[in-house]
């Protein structure tokens, strides 16, 4: 996928460390979909947030194209119709929608998702209006308009970067969402009270996040000979 391919490579090698760890105890029987699903869960847990229980004995998928994700996931720019549509798709609510954004309290986006907000918004040649000014100036500061940012990143909480708290939702109230797709769940009607909610409510937001993630996880869940469980993670059986 396109957005994906700037994902850091450590990343995947964590991933890869991590399956490998487990196929020399167990071989063939813990899928890399339940490394991922842990691993999600771990990194939550190091970085300040809920520790949850994962449900286990998910296959790998068969097949893995770029095509099948396209419009499966949400995008820097979506708005909240088209992400609230994207949900649906995979029988999650608005509740959901709201609630598993707040993952992005933690983590780094590349500049190229926020240069149309920060330097030419819909076509005005200025930024957007409803992005705090000094926030503009910080990002303009590490992304310039063109060229030399391509790798650079920016974090999506720009008060708490590293801790897994609720402070997500306390920046949209400020103007201070880095994407426009994080900024609309505050501007939209249908989701404020639930930003509003969760921004006030950090044990509210961990119980919101563990649970979506729990129905997240157990989306088109692949058993029996409709999946498989890969010896390397990025690998299908048939190509190891």
């Amino acid at each position: 996928m396109e957005e994906n391919r700037n994902l850091p490579q450590e990343g995947f090698d964590t991933v890869e460390m991590a399956k490998a760890a487990v196929e020399s105890k167990c071989p063939g029987v813990v899928s890399c979909a339940d490394v991922l699903a842990l691993a999600a869960r771990d990194y939550v847990q190091l970085a300040g947030g809920p520790y949850y229980p994962v449900k286990k004995g998910r296959k790998d998928s068969k097949v893995s194209l770029p095509g099948k994700v396209h419009g499966s996931l949400p995008r820097a720019n979506s708005t909240v119709d088209e992400l609230l549509r994207v949900f649906a798709g995979k029988g999650l609510g608005a509740a959901d929608l709201v609630a598993l954004s707040g993952a992005h309290t933690v983590g780094f986006a590349h500049c190229v998702h926020v240069l149309g907000r920060i330097y030419d918004f819909r076509g005005t040649r200025r930024p957007d209006p409803l992005m705090d000014a000094r926030l503009v100036k910080a990002l303009r500061m590490s992304c310039p308009s063109s060229g030399g940012s391509a790798r650079v990143v920016v974090p999506f909480d720009v008060s708490t970067p590293f801790q897994f708290d609720h402070a997500y939702y306390a920046n949209l109230q400020a103007r201070l969402g880095l994407l426009g797709s994080d900024q609309a769940l505050f501007l939209d009607d249908r989701t404020r009270p639930m930003v509003e909610e969760l921004a006030g409510n950090k044990t509210r937001f961990f119980q919101a996040f563990v649970a979506s993630m729990d129905r997240m996880g157990s989306i088109r869940i692949k058993k029996g000979k409709k999946g498989e469980v890969r010896k390397v993670c990025s690998q299908h059986l048939l190509a190891a």
